[in-house]
């Protein structure tokens, strides 16, 4: 492994990219804000799982492909932002439960938010350029253990990191929805502020540049 100086920086930075509120932290808020804390929790494991596909990736030099063939990387950039933007649309529209006149959960938005999450971590191309611009930064040419084992131990160190204050923000979101469940239009804004937030990331990810 890299030497006591290097992951002692590595831990550092880690930690300050993790309090950085950032685009997962928010998707995680807006998934609690639209189906509870149950969804938010199923959706920041759906992110944790789908980030080991950018981790193998870097630790494999697949990441690379993104750098050299820029159009492919767009076409993955868009392909997430639209995915995003979709999901976000899809909680503007009542449930069944709101043409009742009552606001529930549905019993599969926990599956739903996990199998939706992972496939916007997946669809990410900025997950996988982090990890292959960071983890290098970080490993030691002259460790016993080979690079790629280097970057893949220290993508999962960042992983767990990241995913931990994605729960915390989580509970955080949680607590808000909780106090608002007594009332049905403070649910509805809070589902389609949700919405907000998923349409704008997308729209975010689909103009930012690089």
């Amino acid at each position: 492994m890299p030497s006591i100086e290097i992951l002692a920086a590595f831990l550092v930075t880690t930690a300050v990219f993790a309090v950085i509120p950032g685009p997962a932290m928010l998707y995680a808020a807006a998934r609690t804000m639209a189906g509870g804390r149950r969804s938010g929790l199923m959706a920041v494991l759906g992110l944790h799982l789908g980030c080991y596909v950018h981790i193998a990736a870097a630790a494999g030099g697949l990441s690379v492909l993104f750098h050299a063939v820029p159009t492919l990387y767009l076409a993955v950039k868009l392909a997430g932002a639209a995915y995003l933007v979709w999901l976000g649309i899809q909680l503007f529209r009542p449930d069944r439960a709101e043409n009742a006149g009552a606001i529930q959960m549905k019993p599969r938005s926990g599956r739903r938010a996990f199998a939706e999450s992972m496939t916007v971590e997946i669809l990410n191309p900025k997950t996988a350029i982090f990890f292959l611009a960071f983890l290098p930064q970080f490993v030691d040419a002259a460790a016993a253990f080979p690079i790629w084992l280097q970057m893949a131990l220290l993508g999962v160190a960042v992983n767990v990191v990241f995913s931990l204050t994605d729960i915390v923000c989580v509970v955080l979101a949680g607590l808000v929805v909780e106090r608002l469940k007594r009332s049905g239009r403070a649910q509805r804004l809070v589902r389609r502020a949700g919405g907000a937030v998923l349409v704008g990331l997308g729209t975010h990810l689909a103009l930012q540049r690089g």
